[in-house]
């Protein structure tokens, strides 16, 4: 599987920069947001293409206001006027994208925003976590025959049953779920992130993260446990605000991010066994069986005289109860290794 050029087969994280609402409406900013995530290491940038329309309607009942968290107080539809991204802007977007080597690509919330995206031939669709029920909306974005990243933060398993199968219906097998907590900010006692491995055994997809906790910490465990795609979101200066800012990451937060997830890959190499030339260097430092006390020639050899101990020029400690017993038929002195040649 691969989105653009980025190939999974190369065991590298898809890592994407997720740019939301964070651009206070100043294509300026989401520009220059865009050159800041390349700077900081990214794979791919993401937009959002909806209207606060596309959404939902413009209603202040309890049904349509925001009872608590972050946007406590707003409108459902205040706050997708607040957080969208222009969509006159998207052609300018993709092409700073494309020229600053990211790949960029968006999540669609309805089957118009699928359409107006197809122009920009897109490497990938992402389905949001609000929207795993809306199976019409998958169905036709699956039916584009690109590959579907889709977050699971409010599915139950049946959910995401339904909509995995759902792109296979439709034609689609390239499919990556992302495990994510849909609260904002995540505790991160709430990240739960050993269903990681369970969604990539149970579905046997891809699987990465969407993280919405503060800092990298869950992002770098992730990894640990099979993910091989991290979105977070980024922001240029969180003086810039918004209603994401707070749980966003900015380019230097951004940086020491990436710069971790890809140590984190270097220590978790692969299953072996073999020792590097360094670490066979260091075996002299371990222990193997010394004399300890001078032993005259004819003497035994007992718990008194030779013992395991550091560095490792000796026999091996396995033989330790072998020697005992034994004689030796010259003197050695303490500090000598036991070679098998001065036993008799």
């Amino acid at each position: 599987m691969h989105i653009e050029n980025f190939k999974f087969e190369d065991k590298k994280t898809f890592i994407v920069a997720e740019l939301s609402a964070n651009h206070g409406h100043k294509i300026e900013i989401a520009i220059e947001t865009i050159r800041a995530a390349k700077r900081a290491g990214v794979d791919a940038i993401k937009l959002q293409t909806y209207t606060a329309d596309t959404l939902t309607i413009d209603c202040d009942n309890i049904y349509f206001t925001i009872k608590e968290g972050l946007w406590e107080g707003r409108t459902l539809y205040d706050l997708y006027k607040i957080a969208y991204t222009p969509w006159e802007w998207h052609e300018e977007l993709f092409r700073v994208a494309k020229e600053e080597g990211l790949i960029c690509f968006s999540t669609p919330f309805d089957k118009t925003a699928v359409d107006f995206l197809e122009q920009f031939n897109p490497p990938a669709y992402k389905i949001a976590s609000f929207e795993i029920q809306d199976i019409p909306l998958i169905e036709y974005t699956a039916s584009k025959g690109r590959p579907m990243i889709m977050s699971t933060g409010i599915a139950e398993l049946e959910d995401i049953e339904l909509a995995v199968q759902t792109c296979r219906d439709a034609g689609n097998n390239n499919i990556i779920l992302l495990k994510c907590t849909s609260s904002y900010p995540a505790p991160i006692e709430e990240a739960n992130l050993a269903t990681i491995q369970d969604i990539k055994t149970r579905f046997g997809l891809e699987v990465g993260l969407s993280d919405h906790t503060m800092g990298f910490v869950a992002p770098i465990v992730a990894v640990t446990l099979g993910a091989r795609v991290i979105e977070k979101h980024f922001i240029l200066d969180k003086s810039i605000g918004g209603p994401d800012a707070s749980f966003s990451l900015d380019e230097k937060e951004f940086t020491e991010m990436v710069n971790a997830i890809r140590q984190a890959e270097q220590a978790i190499g692969k299953v072996t066994y073999e020792l590097t030339d360094k670490v066979k260097a260091s075996r002299k430092f371990s222990r193997s069986l010394f004399i300890v006390k001078d032993i005259k020639a004819g003497e035994a050899f007992t718990e008194e005289n030779v013992r395991s101990i550091r560095p490792g020029y000796g026999l091996h400690p396995k033989y330790y109860r072998e020697v005992l017993g034994k004689k030796t038929s010259i003197e050695l002195l303490k500090g000598t290794p036991i070679k098998k040649e001065i036993l008799r």
